[in-house]
């Protein structure tokens, strides 16, 4: 890498306010101090997942709702990319490459930090419990294990009444 190259940190986002708050967060204490000379090049990934999973792979009907349920994941994808761009503009950081790529969250994090070299890994934690995790499975613990780089889980503080 040569010495002027900035490193890559990417940003995996959904559209859960876990995801939206580490992004935050990143911006404010990685970019937002430095928007004339950052450190980083920001790639901020959203993984659209893929309408069979969605559905479940077989059954009755699916052909007929796999439409359906690829619209409505296209606006979800329009949407989490349009609020992390918004996100990016008000805290004065514009040069930000924004992706979205299909398939399951925990392999297309992975293969972007492959994609673009990246030197640190920033996703969101939603905070499951160590039951909720070993079913539902956790892309932060995933990446946390298998991504070649540095990876950063971002938890919101839980908040004091």
């Amino acid at each position: 890498m040569a010495c002027s190259e900035k490193q890559v940190m990417v940003v995996g986002i959904d559209d859960s306010e876990h995801s939206s708050y580490a992004l935050g967060w990143t911006l404010d204490h990685f970019f937002v101090p430095c928007t004339s000379n950052p450190t980083f090049k920001l790639v901020v990934v959203h993984a659209k997942p893929i309408p069979t999973y969605a559905v479940g792979l077989a059954g009755p009907g699916a052909a007929e709702v796999l439409p359906m349920v690829e619209a409505d994941l296209k606006k979800i994808a329009a949407r989490v990319v349009e609020k992390a761009k918004e996100l990016c503009i008000n805290k004065s950081v514009n040069d930000v490459t924004v992706e979205v790529v299909e398939g399951d969250g925990r392999n297309v994090l992975c293969e972007a930090v492959e994609r673009h070299h990246a030197s640190i890994l920033v996703v969101g934690s939603h905070g499951y419990g160590a039951i909720k995790r070993a079913v539902l499975g956790s892309v932060s613990d995933y990446c946390a294990h298998h991504a070649h780089c540095t990876v950063m889980i971002v938890k919101r503080p839980k908040i004091k009444h």
